[in-house]
C-alpha cells in the first residue's frame, strides 16, 4: 500500500447537543508560555542561561504570569537557569513558574530538588495516554498507562506535603499527553483518577492540560471531543482545563479558539509559534485576534517589533514576513484597490471623529502593536492612484485634491513600470518634485504685487507683475475677488489664457510660524483635459499663482511633447 492509502483517518468523538458552536469568547484564558521549555527544546541550538534569562524578562514584562520555565531533571542546564531564577530574585511575586517533568520517580525527586525556595510553583507531570502511543512505544492498555499516571500523582502529593507546609503556594498539573490521540472515555477515567490521587477539590482545583500534541483532526473535532471530556468527567469542578495545542495541520490557532468555546479555561503557547515541528500554538496570534474583537487579552504587545527582536536575538529563528500582527509586511497593501480602500478608511476616520478603528484590510490599528504607517502602503506596478495618495499623505504631508489622484498615480505607474520594482516614498517624492515642484518654464514670474480691498463687504484684488517667456519679458494687470481671479484676468489676451480655471485647494505642509501653504491648482484645457499644477510659498495668494503657472507650463511641455511625438510617426 502506498501513497494516501495507508493512512488512518481520525474517528470523531460522537456528541449529542454539543453546545460550543453556539458560545463567544468573551474574556482572555490563563496564559502560560511555554516558551522556554517547549520551545527552547526545538531549537537547534537551545538557550544558555543569558538568553533564556531575556526571554524571561521580556514574557514578564508583556504580561505573562504562568511561565514553564524547563526541564530541571533533564540537563544540568535546566536545572542551572530554574536555581539562577530562583537564588537571584528574578521572579516577580505575582509569577508563578512551571516544571515539566515525566511521570517517573528518579526524575520527580530531581524536580523537587530544582524548586526549593521558590514562592509560587506548578508541578507539570505528564505521561502519553493515547492509543497509537500505548499500542507501539508501552505495548500496554489504558489500565497500564492510568497506572503510571496516579503512581505519579500520588508520589508527587506526598513529596509536596512538606513544601506546602513550608508556606511554597505549589500546584498541580496533569497532562495526557496525545490527549487528542486518546479515546475520551480513556481519557476521563485516567484524569478522574489523577484528581483524586491529588485530593483535588473545589478549592484546591488540578489543571488538567489537554495537549493535541500532534495535531491530528480537524478544529471542530477537537472541540467535539473536549466538550464531550468535560461534559463526561468526574468531578469537573476540581478542575482547571487547560489546552496544549500543536500546529502540526496548520489550525493551531483555530484549535485553540475552538477549545476555548468548547471550555478551555487557561491557553499554553508560544512567542510566534516556535515548538516542535510545526511549533505551538502561536500566543501573540491568538491574543491579538481576541484584541480585534474588543476583548483585552490581558497581554501587551504595545511594542511588538522589539518582542519580535528578541525573540530573534536568542532563539536565532526568524519571524516570517506574513506572521499575523508581527511580520514585516502584514500591514501592508500592494494592490491598487486595497491602498484606496485603507486610504479612503484612514480620511473617514479622520473627517467622521469615529472612536472606532474603521479602516478596510486592516484588521487593527499598526499603532496598537508599535507599528509605523509608513510601511502600510507600498508601490509597486499592482498599485494605484489612492496607494500613491496615500504615501504623499503620510510620508510627506501632501493631501493631493482626489481628482489629481488619477494623473500622480499615472504618472508613478509608469516610473514602476519602467523599473520593474517597488518604489520606495522617496522615490515617489522625487517624482512629484520633478514633475510639479521643479517646473520652470517656458513662463516665469519675475516680479508682483498684490493690493486687497473690501468694496460693500467684498473682497476685491488687484494683482500687477511682470511675467517672462523665454526671452519676452512683458507686464501683466488684472482685477478680481481674489488672486487667482485677478490673475486669470491679468493674462487675458496672453497665449497663457487658453486654459479655464476648475477647482482649487490648500493646506499647510508643516506647523508652527515657518509653515509653508500648498497650492493645487486644476486647469482644464481647450478640449477638456484635465491640467494639474502645484505652488508652495508662505505666502498662500503667491503659492496659488505658482500654482496656476505650474499648471500652465505642464501644459506647455505636454503640447510640445505631443508635436514632437506626432512629428516622429510622419
Amino acid at each position: 500500500m502506498t501513497g494516501f492509502e495507508k493512512y488512518i483517518p481520525f474517528v470523531p468523538q460522537p456528541i449529542e447537543n454539543r453546545t460550543w458552536p453556539d458560545k463567544q469568547i468573551t474574556h482572555a484564558p490563563v496564559w502560560c508560555s511555554v516558551d522556554l521549555r517547549d520551545g527552547n527544546q526545538a531549537l537547534i541550538d537551545p538557550m544558555n542561561v543569558e538568553e533564556k534569562l531575556e526571554l524571561f524578562h521580556c514574557l514578564v514584562d508583556i504580561g505573562v504570569k504562568e511561565i514553564e520555565v524547563g526541564f530541571p531533571s533533564a540537563s544540568d542546564t535546566e536545572y542551572l537557569f530554574l536555581r539562577t531564577l530562583i537564588e537571584d530574585g528574578h521572579i516577580p511575586d505575582d509569577v508563578t513558574i512551571q516544571v515539566l517533568v515525566q511521570a517517573r520517580p528518579h526524575l520527580i525527586r530531581r524536580t523537587f530538588q530544582a524548586i526549593e525556595g521558590c514562592k509560587h510553583v506548578i508541578f507539570h507531570f505528564y505521561n502519553s495516554t493515547s492509543t497509537l502511543q500505548r499500542k507501539v512505544v508501552f505495548r500496554t492498555d489504558v489500565e497500564g498507562v492510568k497506572k503510571i499516571a496516579v503512581d505519579a500523582a500520588e508520589m508527587i502529593y506526598e513529596m509536596s506535603q512538606p513544601f506546602l507546609a513550608s508556606g511554597m503556594d505549589l500546584r498541580y498539573e496533569y497532562s495526557p499527553e496525545s490527549f487528542m490521540g486518546t479515546e475520551m472515555d480513556a481519557a476521563d477515567e485516567i484524569c478522574a483518577a489523577v484528581l483524586d490521587a491529588l485530593h483535588a477539590d473545589e478549592a484546591h482545583k488540578v489543571i488538567l492540560n489537554l495537549p493535541t500534541t500532534v495535531e491530528n483532526c480537524l478544529p471542530n473535532q477537537f472541540a467535539d471531543e473536549l466538550e464531550y471530556f468535560i461534559r463526561n468527567l468526574p468531578g469537573r469542578e476540581r478542575a482547571i482545563i487547560s489546552l496544549h495545542p500543536h500546529n502540526d495541520r496548520g489550525t493551531g490557532v483555530a484549535t485553540a479558539e475552538l477549545g476555548l468555546l468548547a471550555g478551555g479555561e487557561r491557553i499554553e503557547a508560544t512567542l510566534f509559534g516556535n515548538g516542535e515541528r510545526t511549533g505551538n500554538v502561536d500566543m501573540v496570534t491568538l491574543a491579538m485576534n481576541m484584541y480585534t474583537q474588543g476583548i483585552d487579552p490581558e497581554l501587551d504587545f504595545s511594542d511588538i517589533n522589539k518582542i519580535r527582536d528578541v525573540y530573534e536575538k536568542v532563539t536565532k529563528m526568524r519571524v516570517g514576513e506574513r506572521q499575523p500582527y508581527v511580520g514585516k509586511l502584514v500591514f501592508t497593501a500592494f494592490s491598487g484597490s486595497h491602498q484606496d480602500a485603507i486610504n479612503k478608511g484612514v480620511q473617514y476616520m479622520a473627517e467622521s471623529g469615529t472612536d472606532k478603528w474603521e479602516v478596510p484590510y486592516l484588521p487593527i490599528d499598526p499603532a496598537d502593536v508599535g507599528r509605523a504607517y509608513e510601511p502600510i502602503i507600498r508601490i509597486n506596478s499592482q498599485s494605484g492612484k489612492g496607494g500613491t495618495a496615500f504615501v504623499m499623505a503620510h510620508n510627506f504631508g501632501f493631501n493631493l485634491p482626489k481628482a489629481m489622484h488619477p494623473e500622480f498615480g499615472a504618472i508613478v505607474q509608469h516610473e514602476t513600470d519602467r523599473v520593474g520594482k517597488e518604489l520606495l516614498p522617496e522615490a515617489i517624492f522625487q517624482l512629484f518634485r520633478k514633475e510639479y515642484l521643479e517646473v520652470d518654464g517656458p513662463y516665469q514670474l519675475l516680479r508682483h504685487q498684490f493690493h486687497e480691498q473690501m468694496v460693500d463687504g467684498k473682497s476685491h484684488v488687484t494683482f500687477e507683475g511682470t511675467l517672462r517667456h523665454k526671452e519676452t519679458v512683458f507686464e501683466v494687470a488684472g482685477e478680481g475677488n481674489g488672486p487667482i481671479d485677478a490673475f486669470f484676468n491679468a493674462i487675458h489676451g496672453q497665449r497663457m489664457d487658453k486654459y479655464t480655471f476648475a477647482d482649487y485647494s490648500e493646506h499647510a505642509i508643516n506647523t508652527g510660524s515657518d509653515s509653508q501653504a500648498v497650492a493645487y491648482i486644476h486647469l482644464k484645457t481647450k478640449e477638456n483635459q484635465d491640467i494639474f499644477g502645484v505652488g508652495i510659498d508662505h505666502n498662500i495668494s503667491l503659492a496659488s499663482i505658482k500654482g496656476v503657472l505650474c499648471a500652465i507650463n505642464r501644459a506647455w511641455w505636454k503640447e510640445k511633447e505631443l508635436e514632437l511625438a506626432g512629428q516622429a510617426q510622419s
